[in-house]
């Protein structure tokens, strides 16, 4: 199994808006900048992930981006599927049955077993929240880098 840096960068993204006070927004230019991402490619991680319902995008001159729920609401598999669709990571090739000459197709030995290992992944990223997440950057961030995080954030946010 591969993530694409499209749903770290988008969980990271996420992450930064939660240190915006209310009703402040943080334009896309300035998150990219932050994340060392593609204005042009982030922009389309960011209409997923208002289309997703997760972010809230407003327009104009003073516009950006901000959560649309709390962090508390965002689970880890929310920001995945927003990113990557809920298509399964395995897809037999009919192989087994090709191999044994096999007329049930219901039969397939790793199909049983990749369900059970992607089901164990997406509950566990189901538990974990963009609020986990941050209790563990303020945890293990060292205070001065975390405060360094947030006096850039302040400086390009929009009120």
């Amino acid at each position: 199994m591969h993530i694409k840096t499209g749903v770290e960068q988008s969980v990271y993204c996420i992450l930064l808006l939660t240190f915006l006070p209310e009703k402040a927004v943080l334009p896309g230019e300035a998150i990219s900048v932050q994340l060392g991402s593609s204005p042009t490619y982030f922009q389309k991680l960011l209409r997923k992930l208002v289309n997703a319902d997760i972010l809230a995008s407003v327009p104009g001159s003073k516009g950006g981006f901000r959560l649309n729920k709390t962090p508390e609401e965002i689970s880890i598999y929310d920001v995945y599927v927003a990113i990557e669709g809920k298509q399964s990571l395995y897809s037999s090739s009919g192989i087994f049955h090709d191999m044994l000459n096999l007329k049930d197709k219901d039969i397939c030995l790793l199909s049983d077993l990749m369900e059970e290992a992607e089901s164990s992944w997406q509950s566990i990223l189901k538990r974990q929240t963009i609020a986990t997440l941050t209790k563990a950057i303020e945890k293990k961030c060292p205070k001065e880098n975390l405060d360094l995080l947030k006096t850039r954030i302040e400086e390009k946010m929009v009120l």
